[in-house]
C-alpha cells in the first residue's frame, strides 16, 4: 500500500488490485474520518496506518458510493471499530441490493442491510457538513454518488466522478458508469467549488482541475 500525505489534513492510501484503488484518511479536530473503504485486501494496511498515525479515534466512514471496490474493507474494519458508515440516501438501496444498479444484470448486495446510514440533510434537503468535510451529490457514475470537499485544504475527494492519468481528467470507467451524460453534468461541481486539487479513486492527483473542466465537458458532450 502506498501512503502519501496529499494536504495538511488528508492522506491517500493507494493499492494496486488490477487497477489502482485509493481511499482517504482525513484528520479532524475530534479524530479521523475514512473516505471510502476500498477492497478487502486493503483493510489490514488501513488499520495499521490508522494506528501509526495516532491522530485520534476513527469516528466515521464516508462512502462516495456503494460499488464493491469502495466498500470492500468495511466488514474487517467494523469488526474492530464500532463506528457509523454514511452514504447518500439515494445510494443505500442499491448497495444493499434492493435496487438494481443501472447497466448491471445482477443485484449487488455489497453491504449488509442496516450498516450504512444516510448522510444528514438540512430542512431544505441540502447535505450537511461533517466535521471539516462537505458532501455534494454528483449522480451519474451511480445514482447516489457523492463527492467530499475539504474546504480548508481545498481538496475535492471525487471518488469515481472522474478517473485521471498523468494529471489529466478522464471520464469514469464506462462499463461501471450508469449514466455517463449525468456524470458529465455532475462534473460541473468543479466549477462551483474550484478546488486546489482533485483526488480520484482510480488515478492520480489533478491540480487546479478548473483549468481542465471546460475542455473535459466539451469533449465529453461531443462523444
Amino acid at each position: 500500500m502506498k501512503i502519501r500525505k496529499i494536504s495538511d489534513h488528508i492522506w491517500s492510501l493507494k493499492s494496486w488490485v488490477g487497477i489502482t484503488v485509493s481511499v482517504w484518511v482525513v484528520v479532524n479536530d475530534d479524530g479521523v474520518t475514512l473516505v471510502d473503504a476500498g477492497m478487502p485486501i486493503m483493510s489490514k494496511g488501513m488499520l495499521q496506518f490508522l494506528r501509526q498515525l495516532d491522530a485520534g479515534p476513527l469516528n466515521r466512514i464516508l462512502l462516495t458510493h456503494g460499488h464493491s471496490d469502495h466498500v470492500g474493507a468495511l466488514k474487517s474494519i467494523l469488526r474492530q471499530r464500532e463506528i457509523p458508515v454514511y452514504a447518500h440516501p439515494i445510494e443505500i438501496p442499491y448497495l444493499e441490493g434492493d435496487k438494481l444498479y443501472p447497466k448491471r444484470k445482477k443485484y449487488e448486495k455489497n453491504v449488509v442491510k442496516g450498516i450504512v446510514q444516510p448522510l444528514h440533510t438540512d430542512n431544505l434537503g441540502t447535505l450537511s457538513a461533517i466535521s471539516n468535510i462537505t458532501p455534494y451529490l454528483t449522480p451519474g457514475h451511480s445514482p447516489g454518488h457523492v463527492v467530499y470537499y475539504h474546504t480548508e485544504d481545498r481538496v475535492l475527494l471525487a471518488g469515481d466522478l472522474f478517473t485521471s492519468k498523468k494529471g489529466k481528467l478522464h471520464r469514469p470507467m464506462p462499463m461501471f458508469t450508469g449514466d455517463m451524460n449525468e456524470a458529465v453534468k455532475s462534473s460541473s461541481i468543479v466549477k462551483q467549488l474550484n478546488p486546489k486539487q482533485l483526488e480520484v479513486c482510480h488515478g492520480n492527483t489533478v491540480y487546479n482541475p478548473i483549468k481542465q473542466i471546460d475542455a473535459y465537458i466539451q469533449n465529453m458532450t461531443q462523444l
